[in-house]
């Protein structure tokens, strides 16, 4: 299963198995930005961005901030290369 516009595919360490890649390197000039392209699946990118809007919301991220950055670059090298995410001790799913 081919990304139609590159043909690349990587074999997803997040969903495990073979699927379209990302379409450009995330965090250009990162080196996590480049084992994510690597490493990791269209798809899986999607289930990141929901799970990074929830992370935002509930920690009141602001990105300008250089902490904020490096703890959400932290919670995404976990998301997809540790033991997952964690999630924010007074998250309560709706």
């Amino acid at each position: 299963m081919a990304d139609e516009t590159t043909g690349r595919t990587v074999f997803c360490v997040k969903l495990q198995k073979e699927l379209p890649a990302l379409k450009e390197v995330p965090f250009d000039g990162h080196p996590l930005g480049q084992r994510i392209y690597d490493n990791v699946s269209q798809e899986a990118w999607k289930g990141w961005v929901e799970h990074m809007k929830m992370i935002m919301n509930e920690y009141r991220l602001n990105l300008g901030n250089p902490d904020a950055q490096e703890f959400l670059l932290k919670q995404m090298e976990e998301y997809f290369f540790g033991k997952g995410s964690e999630l924010p001790p007074e998250f309560k799913p709706v």
